[in-house]
């Protein structure tokens, strides 16, 4: 009888007979043991529901103390959530155990009357849900930030639920989820103008206006940043108006209004030194480098970042930091020194993977694909282009998804496939308008042009570069000027025609 199962086994394998025998045992063992793995678990939740309500209250109550007493005893009660100008975050050593803490807690106290146990209360399970909260956000586990901010949120009432969903909010923005945080951020809103707290309100609206750009709704990120500058003038609240008085400029700077940008961004890094926020401090820094990179002027925005590194390092903000990193591998490429400029994106990539910065991922890869693009490495651009495409619809960000259509058409222009190349550069200009970029509308449209005088349509390819020639002139950007006139005259070459811009038709008259 048991040679058959045997003989049918070498039949089907053959010589490989051994090696499924051993399989067939192994798996016969697995499966032994995920049964008793499971029925070990159902008759342990089938003995825990057995229990009256208050006997299971009372073993977490236990167990909610013997894990406290093993980490330290209890953390200490942290300020009020609408507190002003609260102290940092000090950690505690039952951060590692708090979400923990937090669930024994909540079991624990959810009996009442004579049975409800003493020293459990909801106050506990609030105490060890916001730091679990706040512990998660060091840790940029984002995720699990936002679900505690808001399980926190529906414990709190008035301005603390408020600034607990502006919390929560702030979170998911960061990791690039602008369509979760948004909705938290309208109930925020509505919940400190219901409290009458102008303070929070204008920090939950400063946090609105950031989504509001990040998704490329541009009139309406400046219109609620102008309402954040009264209201943090309104109630004296200097950080805040420093804070959005930068957010303002990076409108100022995208819409072509460079010179506002600049004078806005020394009016924030000004704020920031006056009430001694580093960090803001930092970022005005960072800012203020991107406008002088933008306008040519790369030893300062050299400076300006490396300033802002080196505050950053100092207060341990990985966050921005890997921003600045970016910022500053593209002020290498653009003064040639392309080895550091990759080491430096790579760096930068790797950081915003560690701490959940997935919007600004998307932007590294762009980039990382324009070096690519640069030097030869056509495959790999691509793919990075068609990553960093992805991640900007995924978070909703139309700005970076115009610039990367626009890169993207650029690639399939250089390799012929040009019945791909203009459907692309059309939508990248589509959305450049719709988000009022217009650098990069600019920059597409030169771009565009070559593609157009590569199909014949010289007529098309001459008013296409000459209106985005004219958008770069205007915006100050001479280094994005100069290479884009340099690709025009060396197209305008290989067709036989004079070339677009006014010197080059005045040099061909002259001859």
């Amino acid at each position: 009888m048991l040679r058959r199962p045997a003989a049918r086994v070498q039949h089907i394998t053959g010589r490989h007979r051994a090696p499924s025998l051993w399989r067939l045992d192994c798996t016969t063992s697995m499966h032994a043991e995920t049964a008793y793995l499971f029925r070990h678990a159902l008759l342990r939740e089938a003995a825990y529901h057995l229990q009256l309500p208050s006997a299971r209250a009372g073993l977490h109550a236990l167990a909610f103390d013997i894990i406290e007493s093993l980490h330290g005893g209890r953390a200490p009660e942290p300020p009020p959530l609408d507190a002003f100008d609260p102290p940092k975050f000090q950690p505690h050593p039952t951060d590692t155990v708090a979400l923990e803490l937090a669930e024994h807690a909540r079991l624990g106290a959810c009996t009442s009357g004579p049975q409800q146990q003493v020293g459990v209360t909801p106050a506990l399970h609030r105490l060890y849900l916001r730091r679990a909260a706040e512990h998660a956000e060091n840790q940029f586990r984002g995720e699990t930030a936002a679900r505690c901010w808001q399980a926190l949120a529906e414990m709190e009432q008035g301005a603390s639920q408020g600034e607990a969903l502006r919390r929560g909010a702030v979170v998911l923005a960061k990791a690039g989820r602008d369509r979760d945080a948004e909705p938290l951020l309208h109930r925020a809103i509505a919940i400190q103008r219901e409290s009458g707290n102008r303070r929070c309100e204008g920090m939950a609206l400063a946090n609105l206006a950031a989504v509001y750009h990040g998704t490329g709704r541009i009139e309406q990120a400046e219109r609620a940043s102008e309402q954040v500058i009264a209201i943090s003038r309104e109630v004296g609240n200097r950080r805040i108006e420093g804070t959005v008085q930068g957010n303002l400029a990076n409108v100022y700077q995208q819409t072509g209004r460079t010179e506002q940008a600049e004078r806005a961004t020394e009016q924030a890094l000004a704020i920031a030194r006056e009430v001694g926020d580093r960090r803001s401090e930092a970022v005005a820094l960072g800012n203020l480098a991107s406008v002088y990179h933008e306008t040519g002027r790369v030893e300062q925005a050299e400076r300006a970042n490396e300033q802002a590194l080196a505050i950053l390092r100092e207060s341990g903000d990985r966050h921005f930091e890997s921003t600045v990193l970016g910022n500053l591998a593209g002020v290498y490429h653009e003064t040639g020194r392309i080895d550091q400029a990759e080491r430096t994106h790579e760096q930068a990539l790797a950081m915003h993977r560690e701490v959940g910065n997935r919007r600004v991922e998307g932007v590294t890869l762009g980039n990382l694909a324009v070096l690519y693009r640069e030097t030869g490495r056509a495959e790999q651009a691509e793919r990075n282009y068609e990553q960093a495409l992805a991640i900007s619809r995924e978070v909703g960000d139309r700005r970076f998804e115009g610039v990367v259509l626009g890169n993207l058409a650029g690639v399939y222009l250089e390799t012929g496939r040009f019945s791909q190349a203009e459907p692309m550069y059309e939508q990248a200009l589509a959305i450049h308008r719709e988000v009022g970029n217009r650098r990069f509308e600019g920059v597409a449209l030169c771009d565009y042009a070559l593609l157009l005088l590569a199909s014949g349509r010289e007529g098309e390819a001459r008013a296409q570069w000459r209106q985005g020639a004219a958008i770069l002139r205007d915006f100050g950007d001479r280094a994005a000027l100069e290479r884009h006139t340099a690709a025009m005259r060396k197209a305008c070459a290989r067709a036989g025609l004079p070339p677009f811009d006014e010197a080059g038709e005045a040099e061909n008259s002259s001859v």
